[in-house]
């Protein structure tokens, strides 16, 4: 069979995208993947075909502008490099797997008359009963989920509506009225996320399947770094919290890491600290309690050694620490990370999230202690880690993958 596979964004977008195209590949697939240069070394180190999306250098744009401005010019270049880049190459194959932010994805696909399965590393499906998991903001007591995703779509149209129809002019075809109706409607929608750690909505009427996040634990890493990260965690019986932000970027960042730096001293802790894209906390170095982890290890080989887990809400991390059964405390700072932290406080893993702008030292001390030492999130995470070990998601993506071809020859 042969699949192309399109991700963009960081590591949690991406690196199960890597882990399902080594699998499918492992199989004799025909399988090419298309990603940002930032991960061209991993796709090398998997012995992977693929291409480098040429549009999209997500790292020179967060670390240059991130104002409303600059991301929407992105954007707009992103859908732009898409339909350049990605029309001669779906022609070639019988199926193409993109995750949801690939705006243009549901139009190639329907031009070139390819099956699409549209991924999703949250609920992002139009409903009645939930909301949009990429806003900051609880279940409203007025604004219906429902009017909710009315006015995220009105936003999405704002965005993307206008030149992705400019492209469908060029190719002939009729314009789109709502890219938030279309692009679910015109696809096969997988969500990539446990069933145990997030929601679905019954009211949805869209073609859809679930079935567990796809892990990648086949991330090359410095095996001398790990020796030393594992005697740092294994030195003695301290509790060891484990914290990062990921790819993602803040201006406290630096000032939380020096408030976990002196909750721990206190508090008899052991604290690693990884430093992410943004080399957050590399000041604390000489901490005695204090581990840096600045290179990059797969986090199925940590957070089983670890008593918690503070960071900031990526699907990818929010089920990794589900996987190791562990209490966490999420800090989110944009998009579904507000979503996956209100699940990690409803399913009782962990405190409330802390919201930066808001937070005090003493605040977070006491949220700290809270969840090294409550018993009830210890209990939940580990019966949540039981679930999700024996999810199996990455056998069921490459599955349902494989059963779209039989449909269609069927």
């Amino acid at each position: 069979m042969k699949i192309l596979l399109v991700s963009r964004g960081s590591q949690g977008d991406v690196y199960p995208y890597l882990a399902l195209a080594s699998e499918l590949a492992r199989f004799n697939h025909d399988v090419t993947i298309s990603l940002p240069a930032v991960f061209e070394k991993e796709a090398q180190f998997f012995g992977l075909n693929y291409v480098v999306q040429g549009g999209d250098d997500i790292l020179n744009m967060v670390e240059t502008s991130t104002n409303t401005h600059d991301l929407l010019a992105w954007t707009r270049r992103v859908i732009h490099s898409q339909f350049d880049e990605l029309i001669p190459l779906v022609k070639r194959y019988d199926v193409l797997v993109a995750s949801n932010t690939e705006f243009g994805a549901p139009t190639i696909a329907e031009y070139c008359k390819t099956p699409l399965i549209r991924t999703a590393y949250a609920p992002l499906l139009p409903g009645k009963h939930l909301p949009p998991p990429v806003m900051p903001i609880p279940r409203h007591p007025v604004i219906s989920p429902f009017w909710q995703w009315k006015l995220l779509n009105l936003g999405l149209n704002l965005m993307v509506k206008k030149v992705l129809n400019k492209h469908r002019d060029q190719l002939g075809m009729p314009p789109i009225e709502d890219q938030g109706e279309h692009a679910p409607r015109h696809a096969v929608n997988y969500l990539m996320y446990s069933r145990f750690l997030g929601e679905t909505d019954p009211d949805w009427d869209y073609e859809w399947s679930i079935g567990g996040y796809c892990f990648n634990d086949a991330l090359h890493y410095d095996e001398l770094s790990y020796r030393k990260l594992l005697d740092f965690m294994q030195k003695d019986t301290k509790p060891t919290i484990f914290f990062t932000f990921g790819s993602c970027t803040s201006k406290k960042g630096n000032q939380f890491c020096a408030w976990l730096c002196d909750i721990c001293e206190k508090q008899g802790y052991k604290l690693i600290l990884g430093a992410g894209w943004w080399d957050f906390g590399v000041e604390l170095r000489e901490k005695s309690h204090v581990f840096l982890l600045n290179s990059g290890i797969p986090h199925g080989l940590i957070f089983p050694f670890c008593s918690a887990i503070i960071h900031h809400g990526g699907s990818g991390t929010t089920h990794s620490v589900g996987r190791a059964g562990k209490p966490q405390l999420v800090v989110p700072i944009l998009l579904d990370q507000f979503y996956w932290g209100r699940r990690v406080f409803i399913l009782g893993l962990g405190p409330d999230s802390v919201r930066l702008a808001r937070f005090s030292q003493s605040e977070l001390a006491a949220k700290v202690k809270d969840l090294v030492t409550n018993p009830t999130y210890q209990q939940n995470a580990a019966i949540l880690g039981e679930h999700i070990r024996g999810e199996s998601g990455m056998q069921n993506l490459c599955e349902f993958i494989l059963s779209l071809k039989r449909k269609k020859n069927t």
